[in-house]
């Protein structure tokens, strides 16, 4: 990996487990192993890595979230990508960032971010619309607002883990969005009486 590539990836775990208001560009070098003058050759200000950083996140982030757009049952593809392992009290890298007063300030910064939970939200509408069409879910259910609630769900679990530091919160979240989504199956009767 050349030191570009370094420098972006100590930033994105810097910004992960700090944010970018706490991490410093010495904190940067100093764990990257990589010197001052080849850092400030790549990225002239730490605004300028803490951008291509947020990129790498936002990469990290969407590869997942396209599980929910792959082949197979809708509803099998929710459950794995909401049970899916995540590390609970790490939080999510691009949620994260949200939550940083200097990112949230800064339109450049925040874009990135609400780009990703745009196209997440796309990705979470399309499954569940899918669902929706193969009787998996009723078709009284609002897929945009199903949509957000899912992702609030998993943000929040987040925050709630670790507040706690116990991961019990963001798994019992999870597991409750989990069974509600089951409750929202059409029932035998809406069944008989459409045929």
């Amino acid at each position: 990996m050349d030191s570009r590539q370094v420098l972006i990836e100590t930033m994105s775990e810097l910004m992960w487990e700090r944010g970018y208001a706490d991490t410093s560009p010495r904190e940067v070098r100093n764990r990257s192993g990589v010197g001052q003058g080849s850092m400030y050759h790549h990225f002239p200000t730490k605004r300028d890595l803490a951008l291509a950083a947020l990129e790498r996140n936002v990469a990290d982030l969407l590869p997942a979230a396209s599980e929910l757009d792959g082949p197979g049952d809708p509803m099998a593809r929710i459950e794995a990508y909401l049970m899916r392992p995540r590390d609970a009290l790490k939080g999510c890298k691009v949620g994260r960032m949200t939550q940083d007063p200097q990112v949230r300030e800064d339109p450049m910064l925040l874009a990135p971010v609400a780009r990703a939970f745009a196209q997440v939200h796309v990705s979470w509408v399309k499954v569940l619309r899918e669902a929706i069409a193969a009787g998996e879910l009723r078709d009284d259910l609002d897929p945009e607002q199903l949509a957000h609630t899912l992702m609030a769900v998993l943000q929040g679990g987040y925050v709630l883990a670790i507040a706690q530091q116990d991961p019990t919160p963001f798994q019992d979240a999870l597991s409750g969005a989990l069974a509600l989504l089951r409750a929202s199956a059409p029932s035998t009767s809406d069944n008989t009486r459409r045929n």
